[in-house]
């Protein structure tokens, strides 16, 4: 069962004294009593539900109730398939990281960005590392520099207990 049960009345569970009825063409067949409309349904086998139940008076529509649900699940389900889910990945640097493994890492962060994921880039910093600070932000800026024609910067360079990062975002084209 899906969370539009609970809001929707069908059939029985309609309590108003007058209400406006839409057939399953979409005409309205007027206002008259939810006994009569119920009747109209049931003699073309289908359900009356309630869709507006705020309006005056509350409108009712006659349509097949378990088609219903599946087209309202499938149009929610179209809808989540459709969204782009966008991961943080992370890659880790050191302050004395060397050139070979700046590329191999950099190398890695743009694949990451033409997928269209966002990289966090650390320096983690250890010990007697911490008195230098500048090391760690100098591997940062000029990751900064060589991927400006791809990324964009969403968090600047910042410092938080022993890791210094940034964030860099896909650019979109």
């Amino acid at each position: 069962m899906t969370s539009i049960d609970t809001k929707v009345r069908i059939n029985e569970k309609i309590r108003a004294r007058e209400i406006r009825v839409i057939d399953e063409e979409g005409g309205q067949l007027g206002i008259m009593t939810p006994q009569t409309a119920l009747a109209l349904a049931v003699e073309k086998g289908l359900d009356l539900v309630e869709v507006a139940p705020n309006s005056t008076p509350p409108v009712c529509r006659i349509l097949d109730y378990g088609k219903y649900l599946y087209q309202l699940n499938k149009k929610q389900h179209d809808a989540k398939k459709k969204q782009k889910l966008i991961q943080v990945k992370e890659v880790k640097f050191r302050p004395k990281t060397e050139e070979h493994d700046y590329q191999f890492k950099k190398k890695h962060i743009e694949r990451f960005l033409t997928d269209g994921d966002k990289v966090k880039a650390s320096v983690m910093f250890r010990g007697r590392e911490m008195a230098h600070p500048d090391f760690g932000r100098h591997i940062l800026q000029r990751l900064k520099q060589e991927l400006a024609d791809r990324a964009l910067v969403e968090a600047d360079t910042r410092m938080e207990g022993r890791f210094m990062f940034m964030i860099l975002g896909p650019k979109k084209t």
